[in-house]
């Protein structure tokens, strides 16, 4: 396909959040673009804080309501019927985030998948969670039970905003909450998508509401909200610490998800051709705009220059362009991120830094979407912002370490811990530094392993706290209560 295709037909209309089951009209708007030429896709309602206490109390609501007399069974069953509704439109959904971000449609498409396999994996799990029973005194029965929250809120990112629905909402759904998603003003479209998509497979109004809007009116109106009990927030340390400000104030806990710098450790004993590949995907997909994004690869000095030539032959054979000619990787989300990733690499070009390899980036696209050729620096001295600073788009920091305990030093010198990994055939070497590397995930010989729903996920240092992902996601998304019986 050589042009844009319309956007695909959709359930909102233009301006309107999604508030108790039904479209609630938005006082004004917000002009949606794509992020490849520019063209206007629709217009999404500007939110306030009225709009989120409607859509507070519309959950209060539901809580209240049928909802909150479900059994775990039958909600696991919604969650289920909603994935294959999510399944059976997984084109139309994949074509309007394509256009709503600018991302490939391959990976848009594997994204609405992934936003099916957390609906399910949370369906099959919701009547799985146990409680326990604690040996007490005599004449005692003591038991602890999980339960929901109440309302919780979301606030999701828009690097991958149809995944990011689905790890935060799935499980707050599958343990009895009732949710208000607040998604990101630059990519909202698959969020209003699926709110309609949960109450066709036969969710209760008011269970899952969607209200669109800026962060610092919708998305601060929702965490500083009173009857609000949990929050989920992924996106800027700067933002995450406002939101968990906002959220003390009613002592309301905040799962915190802030990004990373994430480090791929290289051996001189790696299998330097499959590491090379998959270092090259790690910080290039979706433009480098993912958290996890291995943004830093370390490499033994004896083999830096062999194996980053590897690497920069890698950058020079990306594929930058449009999201429906299904390239490599896409534009950026916005001007403004775009403006932000050329700063970071004109100065670090002005400051010496040696460029080892780059993609090409045709003028025609430069010219009219919010593209930025991805490049690959090396060696970069440890100090520089590109090795300590998180970039968010496709930028690789190489830098050459001597042995394990250098290796170590480098890895962990950034203020984040979010993912690493650790390329190396020596298996007592990689079992040794995982053990050290700070950070919530970490890897041997691999990368990511392609998402992994069932993975727990979250961060140390100024990476953020909570887990979401995997079983332990259930954890996060609901409380306990201490049962003590006297029975004599």
């Amino acid at each position: 396909m050589t042009h844009a295709p319309s956007l695909p037909t959709t359930a909102a209309p233009g301006g309107h959040h999604h508030v108790g089951g039904q479209w609630r009209a938005g006082a004004s708007s917000i002009e949606v673009t794509c992020p490849a030429d520019g063209a206007v896709l629709a217009r999404l309602a500007a939110g306030d804080a009225a709009d989120i206490d409607a859509a507070v109390r519309a959950a209060r609501e539901a809580l209240a309501g049928p909802w909150g007399r479900l059994s775990a069974t039958a909600r696991g069953r919604l969650l289920c019927k909603l994935a294959d509704a999510v399944l059976r439109d997984v084109e139309r959904l994949a074509w309007i985030e394509a256009l709503d971000t600018g991302k490939p449609i391959t990976l848009a498409r594997n994204d609405v998948k992934v936003l099916a396999r957390y609906l399910e994996y949370y369906g099959t799990a919701a009547d799985k969670v146990l409680g326990q029973v604690i040996p007490f005194e005599p004449g005692y029965s003591v038991k602890v039970v999980r339960e929901p929250h109440g309302v919780t809120g979301h606030i999701i990112p828009w690097n991958y905003p149809v995944q990011m629905f689905g790890r935060s909402v799935a499980p707050a759904l599958a343990m009895g909450n009732a949710c208000v998603v607040k998604p990101a003003e630059d990519a909202s479209l698959t969020s209003l998508e699926i709110a309609a998509l949960a109450l066709e497979a036969g969710f209760p109004a008011g269970v899952l509401n969607v209200v669109t809007g800026y962060g610092d009116a919708a998305g601060a109106a929702l965490a500083a909200h009173p009857d609000i009990n949990y929050i989920s927030f992924t996106g800027s340390p700067r933002v995450g610490a406002l939101v968990q400000q906002a959220a003390a104030v009613n002592s309301v806990r905040v799962c915190l998800e802030l990004g990373g710098k994430s480090p791929q450790v290289v051996f001189a004993d790696a299998d330097l051709d499959r590491c090379a590949a998959t270092v090259v995907k790690a910080i290039t997909q979706n433009a480098g705009q993912t958290c996890s994004a291995g943004s830093r690869v370390l490499v033994q000095r004896a083999v830096f220059d062999e194996f980053m030539q590897k690497v920069a032959a890698g950058f020079e054979q990306l594929r930058v362009g449009d999201p429906w000619d299904d390239p490599d990787l896409g534009p950026v989300i916005n001007r403004v991120q775009r403006q932000r990733v050329q700063r970071y690499v004109d100065q670090a070009i002005a400051e010496g830094v040696p460029v080892l390899g780059r993609a090409r980036v045709a003028d025609s696209l430069l010219a009219r979407g919010h593209f930025v050729a991805p490049i690959v620096f090396g060696p970069v001295p440890r100090d520089n912002a590109i090795a300590c600073e998180e970039v968010f788009g496709p930028v690789l920091a190489a830098l050459a370490f001597d042995d394990e305990e250098d290796a170590v030093a480098l890895a962990n010198g950034t203020d984040y811990g979010l993912v690493a990994a650790v390329w190396t055939r020596d298996g007592d070497r990689a079992a040794r530094l995982v053990q050290r590397l700070a950070a919530g995930q970490c890897f041997i010989n691999c990368y990511g392993a392609g998402g992994g729903v069932e993975l727990p996920f979250g961060g140390v240092k100024r990476s953020g706290h909570g887990r979401e992902k995997g079983l332990l996601a259930l954890e996060d998304m609901s409380t306990t209560k201490t049962i003590v019986h006297f029975h004599g």
